[in-house]
This record gives structure tokens, C-alpha cells and sequence, in this order.
């Protein structure tokens, strides 16, 4: 099942179009598309049942992040070798985790204000919570993951810097989250946890690589955080980002107002995001 916000409406793609949640249950499901984590068994089941013929064309430009609301943003650090031998940091023995604040998500294809000198682009494989996860092992994981979208973990380097260690306000600047371009469940593929991702700058290709090299995979980090805090449904984990970020590079590259970053992966689609000066 695809799972996407069209016109701020919760919309199940089918046979590539869309059928409205809300109207298509009578109003038994909200037009919230962050309400349906809350129910998500529920709505799967009901998504199943839908009849294909209802679906009607979806303009990508209507599309919004399919999780819009969530209550809590993880985010893992240097979660791919290569990656953090680029940034000259030891691998983790736990998943570094960092949060992205909820106001900075935004949809696949809005634009993202450059907000200093040294923005720089992180595509991410994006788990989504689908029921409340609290003291889960890595066995039992997936069966708390409604599905896998596109993300962004776009920051502004000298902000995250200057504060040490903590990550958080560089990495949580307006639109720094873009996600999209919708989220797909678990099922969709033949294995989740092994798909190619990649992103292109101006379309030249900055990363490329496959999420089979995450150091903690999904099952690990879902352990991992859910023995500290309960997840809730609907929750977000960027899981990481492979080798290739502008910060890494020789000489060092940032995203300049104008730039297009198109992020993919393989089984979920593209996201497109461009850079445009800050309002005001």
C-alpha cells in the first residue's frame, strides 16, 4: 500500500491515482493523513478493500509529507560506515541519535530556504512508527513500521557546530525535512531492508549507495530507542545518510539559492527540493 497527503488529504494510491480516505469511508477515517497511524491496523485493512476503479490522477504538485504531524523526529548519525569516515568520526557503538524538530518537516517537493552559507544535503531512508513500540526487540521490529518514505536531512553546518555536539537546531531550520514523495509499506518489497538510494545536485550525482550498509539497521535502531522511550504511532526515524554530504568534499561544497536536490529510493520514488533565499 502507498500512503500519501494529497491537497492536505489522507489519499491510498492506487494504479497511479488516488482515492480520498475520508470520503472514501464515509467519513470513518479522517482526512488527517498523521490521524491514520492511530489506527493504522485498522486502516489497512480497510485500504485493502478499496476498489481500484475510484482512484482519479494525482498531480505531484499537490502532494504534501505523509507524515506531517508527527509527535516525535529521530534521526541517526553516521550511520553508514563510509559516511563516517568521510567525517572523520569513529563508528557508534549505539545509534547516535539526534532530533529534528516537527516544524521543520516538509512535503517532497516544496521549496527549502537557504538560511546561511553552509547548507548541505543528507538524503535519508525514513522509517514511520505504526503503533506504540516500547521495549521492542530488533526481532520483533517490523511489525511496528507502517512504512518507508524519502527523506532529507538537510542542515546548515556552522549552526550544528557551533553547539557541540548537539545537532538539533542546525539540522531543524524551516523545510530542512522534506518527506515523499509517499510512504510505502513494508510489504511493497521484495526486501526492505536492502534498496538503493542516492542524490543529485543541479541532477550530478553527490551519494549513492544501499541501505544494507546502515551500521544499525531498522530493527536495531527500533530496539534501540524504544528501550530508552515508548515510539508512538505516526513517530519518524531518518535513519542516515551515506557517503557524499557537501561538508565531506575536497573542496568542501554547499548548496547555493537556485540548486535542485533530487533524492531517491529505489522502490519509493523521488523527492525534488529546491533552494531558494530565506523570506525577508
Amino acid at each position: 500500500m502507498r500512503l500519501a497527503t494529497v491537497s492536505g488529504r489522507a489519499t491510498v494510491l492506487v494504479n497511479g491515482g488516488g482515492i480520498d480516505v475520508e470520503r472514501s469511508s464515509d467519513g470513518r477515517f479522517s482526512s488527517n493523513t498523521q490521524s491514520v497511524y492511530e489506527r493504522w491496523d485498522e486502516f489497512r485493512t480497510f485500504a485493502a478493500s478499496l476498489d481500484p476503479a475510484l482512484a482519479v490522477p494525482v498531480d505531484e504538485a499537490t502532494l504534501g509529507s505523509p507524515v506531517p504531524f508527527p509527535r516525535q523526529v529521530f534521526a541517526i548519525g553516521l550511520n553508514y560506515r563510509a559516511h563516517a569516515e568521510e567525517s572523520g568520526m569513529e563508528v557508534p557503538r549505539i545509534p547516535a541519535t539526534f532530533t529534528k524538530f516537527p516544524a521543520c518537516l516538509s512535503g517532497p517537493f516544496d521549496s527549502v530556504e537557504r538560511p546561511g552559507k553552509t547548507m548541505d544535503w543528507e538524503v535519508e531512508l525514513v522509517a514511520v512508527i505504526s503503533k506504540r513500540a516500547d521495549r521492542v526487540s530488533a526481532a520483533d521490529a517490523w511489525g511496528y513500521i507502517a512504512g518507508l518514505s524519502v527523506g532529507q536531512d538537510f542542515s546548515e553546518r556552522t549552526v550544528q557546530r557551533a553547539a557541540g555536539a548537539q545537532f538539533s537546531l542546525g539540522k531543524s531550520f524551516r523545510g530542512f525535512g522534506p518527506i515523499g514523495p509517499w510512504l510505502v509499506t513494508p510489504d511493497e518489497f521484495s526486501d526492505p531492508s536492502n534498496l538503493e538510494i542516492g542524490c543529485r545536485v543541479n541532477g550530478v550525482l553527490k551519494q549513492q549507495s544501499r541501505t544494507n550498509d546502515l551500521i544499525f539497521p531498522i530493527p536495531a535502531i527500533v530496539e534501540q530507542l524504544s528501550a530508552i522511550l515508548p515510539l508512538l504511532p505516526g513517530d519518524v526515524i531518518f535513519t542516515g545518510t551515506p557517503a557524499g554530504v557537501g561538508a565531506a568534499r575536497k573542496p568542501p561544497e554547499f548548496l547555493q539559492e537556485g540548486d535542485v536536490v533530487e533524492s531517491w529510493i529505489e522502490g519509493i520514488g523521488t523527492i525534488r527540493n529546491r533552494v531558494i533565499a530565506p523570506a525577508g
